[in-house]
């Protein structure tokens, strides 16, 4: 593990980070031949896709394993595409490789795991809620051996040139809240499914695998046999996806974490705010150093320590550990991003460093997968049980 870590850090470094550059400046499906080539030098150095099994051509790792890496490609906003273990396709891998029917698996997964296409998951809907996952409109009705789906979804990521998409919808009406939805594979040139624009996250819209979809589904047919489990069962699976989910992203996360410092480190050591006087010899920057050092560490920590919990236990007995690290990884995510761009003074709000692009595109760490403020509920209702205090 110790020497593929290596050489994953070392290909981040030399041949990753030197395309950032037009990676900020370039529409991603313009620099997408150039991806494609480094793509194909993962393979060839046998680092493809560490998360997913050996069998599908992946490196095996363990969830705890995979967590070191997928901070290592955070580095760089490229990283976890360059590898294939980007969102949302690492989700949806994991998501058929372990519910997937024989044909789903041969049509749509094993082409995923060998990054000759992508996909998205259609799970928000803009006129409801997303801290409240099951309370959606979108239905799939059942005609025969067919589903007919009508919808609207929007942050459904990397819509843009996905070859399917995962869409949650409503099965049975009147079932249990939790009992309702279904997940169902749906391929995006299917009649009836319109991608409606990529819609502009402060002020960028983004293109190719870097976006987000808005989708409409009028009457969108497709087979019973796309549904991925059992009638019913798409919370359960979407509940299950999280937890190992939750851990890819806080890691990600941390590894955004950890560039950003080194650049902040870097800024204060050489910047002169007068001949002879270095920015790092102000206190307030010298703070903002200490506490994103022991604020990084101390992240770290509480995913891995989450990652090994729910390898030992399952994700539902590590719930609280999974609310705990989104809501405060998110958190020190956003306050080591702002200290790094005050850092860099004007430089700071440029493309000229990744740091601007991240604090654009990362401020949503704090509302997707649920807004920091309801995991915080749950986890002290959860809490406070134990001592006695009944919900009202």
């Amino acid at each position: 593990m110790s020497a593929r870590l290596s050489d994953i850090r070392s290909f981040i470094d030399e041949r990753a980070i030197p395309l950032e550059r037009e990676f900020l400046a370039r529409p991603f499906v313009e620099l997408e031949p150039k991806l494609q080539q480094l793509r194909a030098e993962v393979k060839k150095r046998g680092l493809w896709a560490p998360h997913l099994p050996t069998d599908l051509g992946g490196g095996g790792l363990s969830l705890t394993e995979f967590a070191h890496v997928s901070a290592a490609l955070g580095e760089t906003p490229i990283g976890h595409y360059l590898f294939n273990a980007q969102a949302p396709d690492i989700g949806n891998c994991e998501l058929l490789h372990a519910h997937g029917s024989a044909e789903q698996k041969k049509t749509w997964l094993e082409p995923l795991a060998r990054g000759e296409i992508r996909s998205c998951f259609a799970m928000t809907e803009p006129e409801f809620a997303g801290s409240n996952p099951v309370w959606l409109a979108t239905t799939a009705r059942r005609d025969g051996d067919d589903y007919v789906i009508d919808g609207h979804k929007w942050f459904t990521s990397s819509a843009d040139g996905a070859a399917f998409t995962i869409v949650m919808a409503v099965t049975a009406p009147d079932a249990k809240p939790h009992e309702r939805a279904t997940q169902i594979i749906v391929p995006m040139d299917a009649s009836g499914l319109e991608l409606v624009r990529n819609i502009s996250v402060m002020g960028e819209k983004g293109s190719g695998y870097s976006s987000h979809g808005e989708l409409r589904f009028t009457g969108v047919r497709v087979p019973v046999a796309n549904r991925i489990g059992a009638e019913g069962a798409g919370f359960a699976l979407a509940q299950e996806r999280l937890g190992p989910g939750r851990i890819h992203h806080c890691m990600r996360w941390i590894g955004i974490c950890e560039r950003a410092f080194k650049l902040m480190c870097e800024r204060a050591a050489t910047r002169e705010l007068s001949p002879g006087h270095k920015l790092g010899e102000q206190q307030a920057v010298q703070h903002w150093i200490a506490e994103s050092r022991a604020e990084i560490d101390a992240a770290r920590l509480l995913v891995l320590d989450t990652a090994q919990q729910i390898e030992a236990n399952g994700a539902h007995a590590a719930r609280d550990r999974i609310s705990l690290i989104k809501f405060y990884v998110a958190g020190v995510l956003q306050r080591v991003l702002d200290r790094a761009v005050q850092t860099h003074g004007a430089l700071g709000m440029t493309d000229d460093t990744p740091l601007a692009w991240w604090y654009r595109h990362e401020r949503g760490a704090r509302i997707y997968d649920g807004p920091d403020e309801v995991h915080k509920s749950a986890v002290a209702r959860r809490i406070l049980k134990g001592f006695g205090l009944k919900e009202s």
